[in-house]
């Protein structure tokens, strides 16, 4: 760990300083996709992770794909944290310049030849977080143990606990490819980071009860995303109703994650006409960058053919914790979430946490946070009266919609604080380096002298 000298104000007496020694841990974390034109759930909570670690005095440095294009703004960098840049090669043949396209949006399975000289030679690395697996988590797994550094490996879209359609989705951009990466693959032991990572995070229990089946010796952690409540306390409806003016007098129905097939934005266009029938003071916001232009592109066709310009509004990407965003979450009514696989669900914290309920789908993550009723409603895919029936509970019954919205905000505060969730993350850090070195680590040593 890192030695930083501080001097503490103040005096001993009349005539000494206070000098601290701080041993400063740093964790180098890995990501397969780190693009702000392109902001998502996975981006903003390795964001708040990172936030809320160096509260607890740890130093990350983000290794992510470098970019093509102009990029105007890079929160983590802006934030103060270190963002290194690396080449990745989308390691296959034969396919086009849309799917190539696709696989590096959805973050595919590239090469770095880069990340691991950068890996090696990073100096006082304590500790190596891969936010990936595949060929990238790989060399970070192959980088930790030629390191002796410990290794957590983190899922954040799910692996094994994914529905079919979202498996199908993942591959499409492959069809009709030769992935001529997969020598290096087997050479970084791409397939093997979960099965000899030091510990396995993730923050869905029932792919934490699959990966314990699967992997029976290995420590898997559930371990919730976290968000910094006191930022969605300060009110910015003013900030939301001068940006979008098509939502002042309506009742806002909000959808916030990024435009894609398993974000299943679609399924709510196709309800909306009998929505604005039954409901015709209410507008539907749907605010997310998108990762898939044909999809989005799906979508706008189909608002145009059922003449609802006037209906919904596309707000494109927002940054995160954006004053805009907020602003929306504490003008809706409620955020509806109709995703086909949502492992956690890092916008239903967003949206409690400005006392704002939610309408989602039945994935896994959301029947985990969702008390039906109480704090919010749930719904299946395959049954839109399901749907229709949550959303008349929202809007019919002000009463209860807002004691839902106050429960989820208790419980974001209690329990998904960004700050708590990263003293979590960090002492698990501290353990994984103790059992490495050998040694005990003191979490706060200090050094005092006159």
């Amino acid at each position: 760990m890192n030695a930083v000298t501080r001097l503490m104000d103040g005096h001993i007496g009349a005539r000494f300083r206070v000098w601290k020694v701080v041993v400063m841990m740093q964790v180098a974390h890995v990501l397969r996709k780190y693009d702000p034109r392109e902001w998502g759930g996975t981006e903003t909570a390795v964001k708040r992770l990172c936030d809320g670690l160096r509260v607890h005095e740890v130093t990350s440095i983000a290794y992510a794909p470098r970019l093509t294009g102009l990029v105007r703004s890079d929160p983590l960098a802006g934030a103060g944290h270190r963002v290194k840049r690396f080449n990745g090669i989308v390691p296959v043949w034969g396919i086009d310049a849309e799917q190539r396209r696709a696989l590096i949006a959805m973050g595919g399975n590239l090469i770095s030849f880069d990340l691991i000289w950068q890996l090696l030679r990073e100096p006082k690395i304590d500790l190596i977080h891969a936010h990936t697996q595949n060929r990238l988590g790989g060399t970070a797994l192959t980088i930790a143990r030629a390191r002796n550094l410990p290794l957590v490996a983190s899922i954040h879209g799910g692996v094994l606990d994914l529905p079919a359609t979202a498996k199908a989705h993942l591959a499409e951009p492959l069809s009709g490819g030769y992935e001529w990466g997969k020598f290096f693959g087997a050479f970084l032991r791409s397939r093997k980071v979960l099965e000899q990572a030091d510990a396995i995070l993730t923050c869905n229990r029932n792919e934490a009860r699959m990966l314990r089946e699967k992997y029976p010796n290995q420590r898997v952690i559930v371990q919730p995303h976290g968000i910094p409540a006191d930022d969605y306390m300060h009110d910015h409806r003013a900030d939301a109703l001068a940006a979008f003016p098509g939502i002042v007098g309506k009742r806002v129905l909000l959808m916030v994650g990024r435009i894609d097939t398993v974000k299943n934005q679609s399924w709510v266009v196709e309800q909306a006409p009998c929505i604005f029938q039954r409901y015709p003071d209410t507008v539907l916001v749907m605010a997310g960058a998108s990762t898939d232009d044909a999809y989005l592109a799906s979508i706008q066709a189909k608002i145009k053919q059922l003449g609802l310009q006037n209906n919904i509004i596309m707000t494109g990407g927002l940054p995160p914790q954006d004053r805009r965003l907020i602003g929306l979450f504490q003008q809706a009514v409620a955020l509806v979430l109709p995703s086909i696989s949502e492992p956690f669900g890092l916008v239903i914290l967003e949206s409690w946490a400005c006392g704002t309920p939610v309408i989602s789908s039945r994935t896994s993550g959301a029947s985990e946070l969702i008390q039906r009723g109480e704090n919010g409603w749930l719904f299946d895919l395959s049954d839109p009266t399901g749907f229709h029936e949550s959303l008349h509970q929202a809007l019919t019954r002000p009463e209860a919609t807002k004691r839902a919205g106050q429960l989820g905000r208790e419980r974001v505060r209690a329990e998904y604080d960004s700050v708590v969730v990263a003293g979590q993350v960090k002492h698990l850090y501290e353990e994984l380096i103790e059992q490495k070195r050998g040694a005990r680590v003191t979490p706060r040593l200090r050094e005092e002298r006159a």
